[in-house]
């Protein structure tokens, strides 16, 4: 048994029978080959309760300083930890070096495993579906791995027992496979890059039912953005409409 399985058998059964957590739709993930699950990103929780409740593996991106073990024995374990259980280390700090930090991430994918992400980028810090950043569609593009929606409810921490954060009854409902193969080799776009990524957005959205706003989540937890903008900027779905350019006959 590899480490990844040894240590999800008892979350498993916590997330199960701890929690009552359950899932539906878990049969629209691809039994084999690369898979992208996108997210809505809730609570801390949603970090181990998809990943709990499904068959195969997922390989979460985690912020790469938290594979770096000179920064003393605690992470030194934290750092093998997350090795061990199959996670990639992903480059946080914004622009070019974000869009190049992805490679772990897409060797992970042409390796044909499945890779949770959370396209806005951190937790909504009111409940509401907020824009997401385009790696999510950089990903797809550049692999043609299919992406899986998943609308994770009911999953905010309400309080602790026996010191553990507490959720109620989550629910996780996995959508259809959403398929951006045709425009593979795309990812340098920026157009298409909104576009696929505004789709997958509305995918989540039509899962939860959250209220979505055109902003990042980032802005309003940073306080650079404040509520009322927030809520000037809140729209029926994410995107709309075609996508900026056919297919051509020369993408691979």
């Amino acid at each position: 048994m590899s480490w990844y399985g040894f240590f999800k058998v008892p979350f498993t059964q916590f997330v199960k029978h701890g929690y009552k957590a359950t899932i539906t739709g878990a049969e629209n993930i691809p039994a084999t080959g690369p898979v992208i699950l996108a997210s809505n990103h809730v609570s801390y929780a949603d970090t181990f309760l998809t990943p709990a409740l499904i068959k195969r593996q997922v390989t979460l991106p985690v912020k790469a300083e938290a594979f770096r073990r000179d920064q003393g024995p605690k992470w030194a374990v934290i750092g093998w930890f997350l090795k061990a259980v199959g996670m990639v280390p992903l480059d946080r700090s914004g622009g070019r070096a974000a869009l190049d930090g992805l490679g772990p991430v897409i060797e992970a994918l042409e390796q044909g495993r499945v890779v949770g992400i959370y396209p806005e980028g951190t937790r909504s810090p009111d409940g509401r579906l907020y824009q997401g950043k385009t790696g999510v569609a950089r990903l797809a593009l550049s692999t043609g791995a299919p992406v899986v929606p998943v609308g994770i409810l009911d999953a905010d921490i309400a309080g602790t027992k026996f010191g553990i954060p507490w959720v109620e009854r989550p629910r996780i409902i996995v959508g259809e496979p959403l398929d951006f193969s045709v425009w593979k080799g795309m990812q340098d776009d920026r157009a298409m890059g909104r576009w696929v990524t505004d789709e997958v957005m509305a995918a989540i959205q039509k899962l939860t039912g959250q209220t979505y706003v055109q902003a990042y989540a980032a802005s309003v937890k940073s306080g650079s953005m404040d509520a009322a903008e927030a809520d000037r900027r809140v729209r029926e779905r994410p995107g709309g409409g075609p996508p900026p350019k056919e297919p051509t006959g020369g993408l691979s």
